[in-house]
């Protein structure tokens, strides 16, 4: 079972022997698409997710079996792909396959932000995803999403234990169902608290 909390997580059941608690942009994106379609109905979405480099990545160009994920980390902003987009789709069942991203890997040691676009079938405003959002934040999701209007940066966000930063600033709608949301997340300790939260839970 691949599991996010506070988007799926009823769905753990006893005998489940495998648990994946997906990636840190699954769980960065996961709560603000459930937020948005619970609230306004996603027909489709793209996300990219522009993040801090990792292990995975070159310290000088070197060989990889992506070429671009072959290039030198610290210097290049580098697109490749990411599965959080389908992964999430997964976690929503009603909208897998409506779903897809990208990631930009860009020259920071932490701190990563997911931006999402989508067409909803409701019309609605900034105002409104804004309230629902900060409702959620507060509500069922509390601990997993934060809602924040500070004009936040990278660095910021390090250390935040939250899954999801979302960025109320930024939010924009035009002709009133194509929407544009911006989250932040901690790649490295916002995932471990989710983590050791789901391995609780399991207990």
């Amino acid at each position: 079972a691949t599991i996010v909390l506070g988007v799926n997580d009823y769905m753990l059941k006893p005998e489940d022997k495998i648990v994946s608690n997906a990636s840190c942009t699954t769980n960065c994106l996961a709560p603000v698409v459930k937020v948005l379609n619970d609230n306004f109905k996603i027909k489709y979405g793209l996300m990219t997710t522009v993040h801090a480099y990792t292990s995975d990545q070159k310290l000088l160009d070197a060989p990889h079996k992506d070429l671009r994920r072959a290039r030198t980390a610290a210097t290049n902003i580098i697109p490749t792909t990411t599965g959080a987009a389908k992964a999430t789709g997964k976690v929503i069942p009603e909208l897998n396959g409506n779903l897809d991203g990208m990631a930009m890997r860009v020259p920071v040691q932490d701190g990563s932000i997911v931006d999402f676009l989508c067409v909803v079938e409701k019309d609605t405003t900034e105002e409104e995803i804004n309230k629902a959002m900060k409702y959620a934040a507060m509500g069922e999701m509390k601990g997993i999403l934060e809602y924040s209007e500070e004009p936040l940066v990278s660095t910021d966000i390090i250390g935040n234990p939250h899954s999801s930063i979302f960025d109320a600033q930024l939010t924009k709608v035009m002709g009133g169902n194509f929407i544009k949301v911006i989250s932040w997340y901690d790649n490295e300790w916002g995932y471990s608290n989710r983590v050791v939260d789901l391995i609780e839970k399991i207990m």
